[in-house]
C-alpha cells in the first residue's frame, strides 16, 4: 500500500509538471499574439529568451517519466498516463516554439502595418488557448468525451489555417501582379 501511495504522489508531481508547462505554454501563447498585435519588439525578445523555461520544463518531464517507467514498471492505465503526459509534454513544447517563431515574425515585420487584419489569427489563438485548457483538464479528469471535444476544436484550428493560407497566397499572387505592372510602367 505505501508503495502505491508514493507511486501516486509522483504521479501527481508528473502531473503538476504538465500543468506548470501548460500554463507557460498559454502565456507564451498569449504574449506572442500581442506583440504581435502592437509591433512589440521588447516582448518578442523577452518571449524568445524565455523559451528555455518551456525547454527545461519538457526536459525534466521527459526525464521523470522515464525514471517513473524504470522505478516503477507501472501496469496498463499508469503506463497509458505516464506516456499521455510524455507525448502532452512534447506538444506543449512545440507550441511554445511556435509563440517563439510568431515572436520572431513579429520582429520581422517591425512596425510595417499587417498585410491583412488579423481576426482570424486571433480567433485560431483563442480556440488554442481553449483547447490547451481543455486538453489539461480532459488529462488530469481522464475524460474521454473532452479530449474528443478537444479533438473537434483543432479542427476549427486547421480550417482557420487553411483559409488564411488560401487567403495569403492570392494576396501574395495579387501584389506580384500590381508589382509587375508597375515594373512594365516605369
Amino acid at each position: 500500500m505505501v508503495v502505491r501511495e508514493n507511486f501516486e504522489k509522483e504521479l501527481t508531481l508528473l502531473q503538476s509538471k504538465l500543468v506548470e508547462l501548460v500554463r507557460f505554454a498559454i502565456q507564451a501563447l498569449d504574449q506572442s499574439m500581442v506583440a504581435f498585435e502592437t509591433h512589440d519588439i521588447e516582448l518578442s525578445l523577452k518571449i524568445m529568451d524565455e523559451d528555455r523555461k518551456a525547454d527545461r520544463l519538457y526536459e525534466e518531464i521527459n526525464e521523470y517519466a522515464v525514471m517513473l517507467i524504470a522505478k516503477q514498471q507501472p501496469v496498463a492505465i499508469d503506463l497509458r498516463r505516464i506516456i499521455i503526459a510524455i507525448k502532452i509534454a512534447t506538444d506543449l513544447e512545440r507550441i511554445a516554439d511556435f509563440a517563439v517563431n510568431i515572436a520572431k515574425s513579429t520582429i520581422r515585420i517591425g512596425n510595417e502595418e499587417h498585410i491583412k487584419p488579423i481576426e482570424r489569427l486571433k480567433k485560431m489563438h483563442e480556440i488554442t488557448a481553449t483547447m490547451l485548457n481543455e486538453a489539461l483538464t480532459a488529462y488530469e479528469k481522464d475524460d474521454i468525451q473532452q479530449a474528443k471535444k478537444v479533438a473537434e476544436m483543432d479542427d476549427q484550428v486547421d480550417s482557420l489555417y487553411g483559409e488564411t493560407i488560401i487567403e495569403l497566397f492570392q494576396l501574395n499572387k495579387e501584389n506580384q501582379i500590381v508589382f509587375r505592372k508597375l515594373l512594365n510602367f516605369c
